[in-house]
């Protein structure tokens, strides 16, 4: 029994040494600390840094910064600005990247214009150690990054400057370690200049040029191992950062350059997303800041007036040249308070690209331990303040958003969207899945729903058991990006009977239906069977065919008709290819006449989009085949068609599916036919009267108005 009790008490000696207990404890951390501050409206971001300061080597010395800490440590900050690369919209990027520029000028000069005359005439440093603090000031760490993310503001503007921004001037920071580092031991030569612009080149060659392209075969060589998908992304990361340290800049430059690299290839709503942002923010991401509470000692303070004074300045130079950034920036752009305060939130914190300068000088002997310790201090309080102005700033924006945007989600019914999947082969419901979970509408609380409709006849009810087992495995599918699928077995005498009756039932918005498979159905597909479906369902109706990954795609070329903006299914179908275009930040071609050009550009920007988008004038409706010359096998070629009797439609429409499988066999396609307007009490009233004959004779005297057009012609 001694023996058992001496075990015991040497195991919880402090510091922990058991790897075991260590791991048990860091996770009870980033479980409860949120918890427990949220009821005091404490972001569980400071939870973490300060359980960081009580258990660290300078609070109660329960863990001590060893190996096993610092590696998680580091995994967290690379996983940091991974996913800020990896969120950034880079249409919105590319469309502000001057903005970025002015922002990163602005947060790197002024910081630093600022804090070298106060180190060097009121700290009294000598110009290396002023030079290099006064960068520190320049610096920044996207610490609040995880809380626009969680509260889904990270599509914002000046978060997109903002992230921009940093990347420029962390890198010009760890860029000016470098040369005083190198002045400081007197070897800042020419040399130096071209060693560094060389590797910064191959740097930049390798992740852009070679990455994508080796990321882009093995998501198409192992599109179905998605286990493997998230092993690979991260060993790329990893890859990028000791890159990056071998080109002379810090780890997490190559860290936030691999997000921006694979940014095209992982959508912001596929499962390999929700899987790197899942993992991240319960585990690696919380390990980095508990890590940065470990480093702050709080009993510096207690160790004269000296470095109490130092701590205060640099935390109040450092606050205050950020928040001059944000608030010319605010100034020159128009951007409103919550979106300054927003910037200066996501700006404010300093932690591991500060510390890695700071430290660097220390060992350097540049800095003494007076700045060190109060640079510690500066990371804990600004990382509060951040974390606070942040969360703060978010939940504004957030009720203005709604507020701006209410009447529109109330006109398009974005909040009760609901999308249906017909299936008539099971090989290919995979594709269309992921289809409807990239164009869902995030705010619509109806799931994606999954329909198979089994002949009445004496096997009924086995079919539906098969159907319902075989249908399983693609709700784990969607449930992996946080998706709701319900999936309808039902009995009709036929497949367009059952998807007509179930799409009313549900109140479906969109109807998702395969390309058949084989070359001789078509007939069957646009003929008959598409006939029945159509003259059945006033639905939005998408007719798709995958030639290759979504994400291997480099645009989205559509065809529209004249008249289609008058459509009522219009928005509909294009909000969501312009959703499905910034998904997968691929940009749009439109082909159409210049009347329905205009209310594309209108509708595009009334509802604030940001894919690329160009208009190339198109009225040759009878020479379908000209604009083969305009597409690449890399392009999504969509075709928007029209029901008879509709505004848009006339009868070349009619040949149109078959010219898309005769002269673009290679490339992935859609034909998409606009929801209609529909009374539902005139439908039901007149619901057994055919308008065939009438859709027939309309159809004759076009024929025979062409043909003496032609006659005429001559």
């Amino acid at each position: 029994m001694t023996d058992f009790f001496k075990h015991l008490m040497h195991e919880f000696e402090l510091p922990l040494s058991n790897p075991v207990l260590i791991f048990s404890l860091i996770l009870f951390i980033i479980l409860l600390s949120p918890i427990l501050l949220r009821r005091l409206n404490i972001p569980g971001i400071i939870g973490l840094i300060i359980a960081g300061v009580i258990i660290g080597p300078y609070g109660f010395n329960i863990l001590e910064k060893n190996s096993a800490v610092n590696l998680f440590s580091t995994i967290g900050i690379l996983y940091i600005m991974f996913i800020a690369g990896l969120e950034l919209d880079m249409n919105e990027f590319k469309a502000n990247r001057n903005k970025s520029l002015l922002f990163g000028f602005f947060t790197f000069i002024i910081p630093l214009g600022i804090g070298f005359p106060v180190c060097y005439y009121l700290l009294r440093f000598d110009f290396n150690a002023s030079f290099l603090t006064a960068s520190m000031f320049a610096t920044h760490t996207l610490v609040a990054y995880p809380i626009v993310s969680k509260l889904g503001v990270s599509k914002n503007q000046a978060v997109a400057i903002t992230v921009g921004g940093t990347i420029l001037t962390d890198a010009a920071v760890l860029i000016i370690l470098a040369v005083i580092m190198n002045n400081s031991l007197g070897k800042l030569n020419s040399a130096f200049w071209i060693q560094l612009g060389i590797s910064l080149t191959i740097f930049s060659v390798i992740m852009f040029l070679f990455i994508p392209r080796i990321a882009k075969w093995f998501f198409k060589k192992l599109e179905s191992e998605k286990h493997s998908h998230y092993i690979f992304v991260l060993s790329i990361v990893f890859l990028a950062a000791f890159l990056a340290e071998l080109a002379g800049v810090e780890p997490i430059i190559g860290a936030f350059v691999a997000g921006l690299a694979l940014n095209r290839l992982i959508p912001h709503s596929s499962a390999l997303m929700n899987r790197i942002e899942f993992i991240g923010n319960s585990l690696f991401i919380p390990f980095f800041l508990i890590s940065v509470g470990m480093l702050v000692n709080v009993r510096v303070i207690l160790n004269g007036p000296t470095a109490l004074i130092v701590a205060g300045t640099l935390t109040i130079v450092a606050l205050f040249g950020k928040w001059l950034a944000a608030f010319f920036t605010q100034i020159i752009f128009k951007y409103s308070k919550a979106q300054r305060q927003l910037i200066f939130g996501l700006s404010g914190a300093h932690a591991a690209a500060t510390l890695a300068v700071v430290l660097v000088g220390y060992q350097a002997n540049i800095l003494d331990e007076n700045i060190l310790n109060g640079t510690i201090i500066l990371i804990l309080i600004t990382c509060i303040v951040a974390s606070f102005a942040t969360e703060k700033a978010a939940k504004k924006i957030i009720v203005e958003s709604e507020t701006n945007t209410d009447s529109l989600l109330k006109l398009n019914g974005a909040n009760s969207e609901h999308i249906l999947l017909p299936i008539a082969n099971i090989a290919n419901l995979e594709k269309l899945l992921e289809l409807a979970i990239l164009m869902k509408d995030k705010k619509s609380a109806n799931p994606v729903s999954i329909l198979s409709v089994v002949s009445n006849n004496i096997e009924a009810e086995t079919n539906i058991l098969k159907a319902r087992n075989k249908l399983e495995e693609f709700v784990k599918q969607a449930s992996a990006t946080e998706t709701k699928v319900n999936i309808i077995t039902t009995i009709d005498f036929n497949a367009a009977s059952g998807l007509a009756r179930i799409s009313r039932e549900i109140m479906a918005d969109i109807i998702i239906l395969s390309w058949p498979q084989k070359p001789n159905f078509i007939n069957r597909l646009f003929g008959e069977r598409m006939e029945n479906i159509l003259s059945n369902t006033s639905k939005s109706i998408f007719i798709c065919h995958f030639e290759k990954p979504l994400i291997l795609l480099k645009r989205i070329v559509i065809v529209v008709p004249p008249l289609a903006e008058h459509e009522y299914g219009f928005n509909i179908w294009f909000t969501k290819l312009v959703k499905l275009a910034q998904e997968l930040t691929i940009s749009i071609l439109f082909f159409c006449n210049d009347v329905t050009g205009n209310s594309l550009k209108k509708t595009y920007t009334k509802e604030k989009m940001t894919a690329s988008m160009t208009i190339k004038s198109f009225s040759d409706w009878e020479d379908f085949f000209v604009l083969s010359k305009h597409i690449n096998e890399d392009d999504l070629f969509v075709l928007i068609s029209a029901r008879r009797g509709d505004t848009s439609y006339f009868s070349a429409l009619e040949n149109l599916p078959f010219k898309l499988e005769k002269y673009f066999r290679t490339n992935s396609r859609f034909v998409i036919y606009p929801q209609q307007y529909t009374d539902n009490l005139s439908f039901e009233k007149y619901e057994d009267i055919s308008t065939e004959p009438i859709n027939k004779g309309i159809e004759a005297v076009q024929k025979i108005s062409k043909g003496i057009g032609s006659f005429f012609k001559r």
